[in-house]
């Protein structure tokens, strides 16, 4: 530590029981404090050491348990990477206003051009892939005082939450800015499908499910009526626990790049318990917009984009 109790960087190095000493001094660190663990573990599950901080895990391929000709190597490495963490000088970047939205393959389009939208209106967007751990990571930096507003059109991580998929975010997921009152405007983007490994991944009781195959490592499952009326309930809830600005936008044909006319998980039935459901749970002084386009339409992006800054404008003036 400097005498004005600034940390340059952290290393660790451990089994299960170190790494997890390790890493939870390292999650009490800002984001930007160059982390990193040399781990027996790293090769597994890493969710709960990593949490929502910018920890770095190198696999330690050999136990550790005293230093040997390949231990050496892999040490070595370790302290050359974390004194090039604390070394390296991040580029200077205009300070913007901070901006979320949330993102995943099947809302690609619809982010990026509401992004270009916000950014020209003057503010830094970041993004976050809906796999769980970047909802958390997005509703951490919320919770923190990080962003002024929130473009939440990728809700998706509700739906593996509800039925057991790989993304979950956990029941808070939808709750910071709500709860800080910070202005959102919330899509049910992807809400269409849960989230599964390969195709051996998915359970027993869901074989019979409409599947899709993203890619070798993901397995999509389409959701039901009944699972969309429960979505669309927790939705309109947690929209309706806002303290400030919130808009919800229904995009009515479809809400992903798969749920549409002639696409693998158009199901009108089933968006339309989402939309019905969200509208019967959301608060009267909540504008709930209803436009007849795909959530990746560009019209989709542009209306989505007004309303956060809208938002921004009259908070600004008050």
């Amino acid at each position: 530590l400097h005498a004005e109790g600034r940390l340059d960087g952290i290393i660790g190095i451990g089994g299960s029981a170190g790494t997890a000493i390790a890493t939870s001094a390292m999650r009490a660190l800002p984001v930007g404090v160059p982390k990193l663990v040399v781990s027996t573990v790293a090769a597994g599950d890493t969710r709960p050491y990593i949490g929502t901080k910018d920890i770095t895990m190198m696999y330690s391929v050999v136990d550790i348990a005293g230093i040997n000709s390949l231990s050496s190597r892999i040490l070595t490495n370790a302290a050359g990477a974390i004194a090039g963490m604390v070394m390296a000088e991040p580029p200077v970047i205009e300070k913007r206003p901070l901006l979320a939205a949330s993102m995943f393959g099947n809302t690609t389009q619809c982010v990026d051009r509401a992004r270009s939208r916000l950014e020209e209106a003057g503010y830094e967007v970041l993004v976050f892939h809906a796999t769980g751990s970047g909802g958390q990571t997005m509703e951490s930096l919320v919770a923190d005082g990080y962003i002024d507003g929130v473009l939440d059109v990728t809700t998706t991580e509700w739906a593996d939450e509800l039925a057991g998929g790989v993304f979950s975010a956990g029941p808070a997921r939808l709750e910071a800015a709500g709860r800080a009152g910070v202005p959102q405007v919330i899509a049910p983007g992807c809400l269409d499908m849960v989230n599964f490994g390969g195709p051996e991944t998915v359970p027993q009781r869901y074989r019979d499910r409409k599947l899709y195959r993203w890619n070798p490592n993901v397995t999509l499952m389409r959701t039901t009526p009944e699972e969309n009326a429960e979505l669309g309930r927790i939705i309109g809830e947690k929209a309706s626990a806002s303290i400030g600005p919130v808009a919800i936008l229904l995009p009515l044909r479809g809400v992903s790049q798969l749920d549409r006319a002639g696409g693998d998980f158009w199901w009108p039935e089933a968006d339309a318990a989402l939309f019905t459901a969200i509208k019967r749970h959301t608060r009267q002084d909540i504008p709930v917009i209803e436009m007849d386009a795909n959530i990746n339409d560009p019209g989709f992006a542009d209306k989505a984009s007004e309303l956060l800054l809208g938002m921004l404008a009259v908070k600004k003036t008050t």
